[in-house]
């Protein structure tokens, strides 16, 4: 019975090792082919999340990035607690955890052998959201295009602004902002790729003033949740709101583009604006 029974144990640790089900319409694809379309489904086209890391690595030109302002991490000015514990302690298990030190990774690289400034939101740590030091790393990118005169460009990831810094986190909201459009002093374009979810305080600001707006198909996009606009305006809503999709059709991001084509259309944009 023992011998029956290892051997059905193998198989399916064989089998979670091969395969996984997507997230999304629950069929099952090869874990392999997961990675290859860096997390994109095949059967339903849904886009997973993806790591900071790897967002830069299928993005800039391999071996180009230069991070910057690495050292900046949260700071806890408020001494905040709740009911699970402390902010305090809940940042440093998202750094351990992620191996960063804030929400946001900054650097320089190139894209096809275009210069760039790339700011790239990671959602794991904390919800991707919007503190103090991350405002500041995505200020001073904005500086660091402004003096070199080079293309900024930031992925969005995030559940909105971090309450546990308070005022301070909505703060960043004008502070990430100004430094942006002062970019428009030297005609230097920014271009915001918003990726799933892209949402509160984020979404009303930083991510969706760039000269151009570019969305993953099926991302998330919104300011507040749908349920609170539903209870609030006492509507039913489309299935469809606050997609991708949805704002593309009222106007709100200029165009949707598939992961795996997302270098060649920064490229390209870029050509655009360098002539």
């Amino acid at each position: 019975m023992a011998w029956f029974s290892s051997r059905k144990a193998a198989k399916e640790t064989l089998s979670e090792d091969i395969w996984m089900k997507c997230p999304k319409c629950d069929k099952h694809i090869f874990k392999e082919d997961w990675q290859n379309s860096h997390k994109v489904c095949p059967k339903c086209n849904y886009h997973g999340k993806l790591t900071a890391w790897e967002r830069i690595g299928i993005t800039l030109d391999q071996g180009t990035f230069v991070e910057t302002n690495k050292t900046i991490s949260p700071a806890d000015p408020l001494e905040f607690h709740d009911a699970k514990g402390s902010y305090k302690d809940k940042a440093a298990e998202a750094m351990k955890k992620t191996g960063l030190n804030e929400s946001v990774v900054t650097g320089t690289g190139t894209i096809n052998g275009k210069p760039v400034v790339l700011a790239v939101m990671d959602f794991r740590f904390l919800g991707g959201s919007l503190s103090s030091g991350c405002g500041e790393k995505i200020l001073r990118a904005a500086n660091h295009a402004y003096d070199k005169s080079i293309p900024l460009i930031i992925y969005s990831a995030s559940g909105g602004a971090r309450m546990h810094e308070g005022i301070l986190s909505l703060m960043q909201m004008a502070k990430t902002c100004a430094g942006i459009a002062r970019l428009n002093e030297k005609n230097i374009p920014y271009i915001s790729v918003l990726t799933d979810p892209t949402t509160g305080g984020v979404s009303a600001s930083f991510a969706t003033v760039g000269d151009i707006n570019i969305a993953e198909p099926g991302a998330l996009i919104a300011f507040a949740g749908r349920r609170v606009i539903e209870e609030t305006i006492k509507q039913k809503l489309p299935d469809d709101f606050q997609t991708s999709e949805y704002l593309l059709e009222h106007g709100f991001v200029d165009c949707i583009i598939h992961r795996s084509e997302m270098k060649a259309k920064l490229h390209q944009l870029l050509s655009f604006y360098s002539r």
